[in-house]
């Protein structure tokens, strides 16, 4: 496929890089539409997103240089890059601390922590799209080995070298498959939300439905990437936790809210 998107001398711009980006870049016009939807104050969830996204790429390139310290001494491009090679327990310790960043900011700005969260779900769905997207042009989070006609074969040498995607092999084209599924997903909270009945509940759906789609799609991904060993166990883990939030007792009977005010405070 295209891992390399545009080529300018000896500098690359990675497929996967670029569309990570659109991604992160439509996960906040999403936050900034879900929050007037659910009566949030827009500035206050669009500062909230980029602490969240700032945050995250920080602690990644952070961890990663700590973990690869080595490579980093040689090849410091290399190892800061879009292109970089992942790991699981990097990412996952990287997430975590984003998700703390944002819980601080909303204790911190006093924005209702649920109503944010249901906030986040839609915008996350959405941005996940566009991601695996750009993962299946790049070659990145291939799939096992497959015979069916909708099967994917890499050729660029460039996708082996980076991400190790094996060439000439007729693949599953499971990320394909997961923005598929994301995209569903979406459309699902979309049609939820203005039935919604008490704060929590998008997330509660996204956490159930995100975990059971990434628990079978693990099936179809190639067992030699590092990251599957953690994909299920994380993948049960949401599903487990998404009781906690569909099925908490109500404060109310109408779920109503009221609307913040984005103008500034005098």
């Amino acid at each position: 496929m295209y891992p390399r998107l545009f080529q300018f001398g000896h500098y690359a711009i990675p497929t996967y890089g670029a569309f990570t980006a659109l991604a992160l870049v439509i996960a906040l016009a999403g936050l900034v539409y879900f929050a007037r939807r659910l009566a949030l104050n827009a500035s206050k969830v669009w500062n909230l997103g980029l602490i969240a996204i700032l945050s995250t790429l920080i602690a990644t390139r952070v961890l990663f240089t700590v973990v690869y310290f080595g490579a980093f001494r040689q090849h410091p491009m290399w190892v800061l890059g879009l292109a970089a090679n992942r790991t699981s327990s990097v990412d996952a310790i990287a997430f975590l601390i984003g998700f703390g960043a944002v819980v601080l900011y909303a204790l911190a700005e006093d924005l209702p922590i649920l109503r944010i969260f249901d906030c986040i779900a839609p915008a996350a769905a959405l941005a996940f799209v566009f991601n695996r997207a750009g993962a299946f042009l790049a070659g990145l989070d291939y799939g096992m080995p497959s015979q069916h006609a909708w099967s994917v074969v890499y050729k660029n040498r460039i996708a082996a070298y980076w991400y190790h995607t094996p060439l000439g092999i007729s693949l599953y084209p499971v990320q394909l498959y997961e923005a598929l599924a994301a995209l569903v997903l979406f459309f699902a909270l979309l049609w939820w939300l203005p039935r919604r009945t008490q704060d929590g509940e998008l997330f509660g759906a996204w956490l159930f439905l995100s975990g059971l789609a990434g628990f079978f799609l693990a099936f179809y991904r190639d067992a030699s990437q590092t990251q599957w060993t953690l994909r299920q166990p994380v993948a049960g883990v949401m599903v487990a936790a998404s009781v906690a939030f569909l099925f908490r007792r109500p404060r109310n009977k109408t779920g109503g809210y009221t609307v913040e005010d984005d103008s500034p405070r005098t």
